[in-house]
């Protein structure tokens, strides 16, 4: 259960992943990525997730060293996207991703999209950058348990982390019961809805009956079921109310509730018929 901020993951390799984090899709580079990242810093957090999609590496690797925070104390997770798969071009396309974020190394590096044809190849790249010692850990991102399967049938390594849309309108629990028995860490983004479902009558009812905001719900219910959460934001008070969660616990009934709302509801991407 975690009680802290401080509170990680160990993943399948023994890497250990910080169980909130702030998700940057959509913060826009330069002033308010940093400030984004800064204020994370400040209130606690020590796990950032971005991408080369999102256009604010290089804003992620000042903030951190800006911070003066030690390197080790801070887990930074980017992506290879769609237009980079393939073997040489993977390892080309991290190789631009660690210089823009000016680091020596990246702790997990995932496929962002499972692209047809090429996501194996660019899978045997993340290998060679791991034992290469560039990356700490490999995984992928928008992964159904047809694409894991796929991968696994032939992959000597297990992905670490698979970062999938999940929120209790995207309950998606054949997911999270596939990744648990192959010792796969589930991480959510857009645990927040993008906010579209914070007047739902049972979320509004437990978060006055835990004295607690929607959000605060929302993440709660996500670290009940030992998921890795990284809700967006770029505002100070929002980031300081998603990592106030730690203080209370959602009871067995009531997680039966929010469990109940799933209705495969989704804010982003569908990777359901990605072939």
């Amino acid at each position: 259960m975690t009680r802290s901020l401080s509170n990680r993951a160990r993943l399948n390799n023994g890497v250990e992943i910080p169980y909130l984090g702030l998700g940057m899709y959509q913060i826009r580079q330069g002033i308010q990525a940093r400030d984004a990242i800064r204020y994370a810093l400040e209130a606690g957090y020590r796990h950032i997730d971005t991408a080369k999609l999102y256009s604010n590496e290089r804003d992620v690797g000042l903030a951190v060293r800006e911070s003066r925070i030690p390197r080790e104390e801070i887990f930074i997770t980017t992506k290879l996207w769609n237009s980079d798969h393939g073997y040489d071009q993977a390892i080309t396309a991290f190789q631009e991703s660690l210089m823009d974020l000016g680091l020596s190394y990246i702790d997990l590096y995932l496929i962002h999209w499972p692209v047809e044809q090429l996501r194996n190849q660019s899978w045997e790249a993340l290998i060679a950058l791991q034992k290469a010692g560039k990356c700490r850990a490999i995984g992928v991102s928008n992964y159904t348990i047809r694409h894991l399967e796929e991968l696994l049938a032939t992959s000597p390594i297990i992905p670490a982390v698979n970062q999938v849309e999940f929120s209790p309108f995207l309950y998606q629990q054949e997911l999270l019961d596939f990744c648990r028995a192959q010792g796969i860490q589930l991480e959510a983004y857009s645990p927040l809805t993008r906010g579209k479902r914070f007047d739902h009558p049972v979320i509004t009812s437990l978060a006055t009956r835990y004295d607690k905001t929607p959000a605060q719900i929302m993440i709660r219910w996500a670290l009940e079921h030992d998921i890795v959460v990284i809700p967006k934001s770029a505002h100070r008070d929002r980031i300081e109310e998603n990592a106030d969660v730690f203080d209370f616990t959602i009871s067995t009934r009531d997680l039966a509730r929010l469990d109940s709302l799933n209705e495969d509801f989704r804010v982003d991407w569908d990777p359901t018929n990605v072939y």
